[in-house]
């Protein structure tokens, strides 16, 4: 697990541009917010300004979970980040209102990471639209959803490897 400041250097996968949008503005932030009608938080700002989305690198693309989800025993992954911006073909987190009504999910979460079915988004129910959201993971599938940490910044800071989960999942695999 790493700090904020740590992952703002080493977040991001920079053998691939595949999901990065155009350098994130002051205008883009203040016309996401608009028209999302949230406030996005500082601590996913501050990565987005590092690199506005892509892929996540390797040692950063799982958070670990306490209970069994769809997709693992005990980890969600976490390979990439929505940006924000227009580029043709790239999902980003303006498309959040489409995908929520498309997959079912809550229109007061805004998704930072996934593809359908399953998502990782910025939760608003409980703090408002303008309160600082926590996060939660979301499978449309299932209709099932699991909180994975109270703010963004103690999500980012929560992250690891998905290979760590996977080493161990083949450690206990009897022979």
């Amino acid at each position: 697990m790493a700090s904020l400041d740590d992952l703002r250097r080493s977040l991001w996968d920079t053998s691939s541009d595949y999901g990065v949008q155009p350098p994130l503005t002051d205008q883009a932030i203040l016309e996401a917010e608009r028209l999302l009608d949230i406030t996005l938080p500082g601590s996913l700002l501050d990565m987005l300004r590092s690199q506005n989305g892509g892929q996540v690198a390797d040692s950063w693309d799982a958070f670990p979970t306490n209970q069994p989800t769809s997709w693992s025993a005990d980890y969600v992954p976490f390979d990439s980040v929505m940006g924000i911006g227009h580029r043709e073909r790239i999902v980003s987190l303006l498309d959040s209102p489409y995908l929520a009504e498309e997959w079912g999910l809550p229109a007061t979460v805004v998704q930072v990471s996934g593809d359908g079915p399953c998502w990782i988004g910025l939760d608003y129910r409980a703090c408002g639209r303008h309160g600082e959201p926590s996060v939660t993971w979301f499978d449309a599938d299932f209709d099932s959803e699991l909180a994975l940490a109270p703010d963004f910044r103690s999500f980012v800071e929560g992250l690891t490897s998905a290979s760590d989960f996977e080493s161990l999942e083949s450690e206990a695999t009897p022979d």
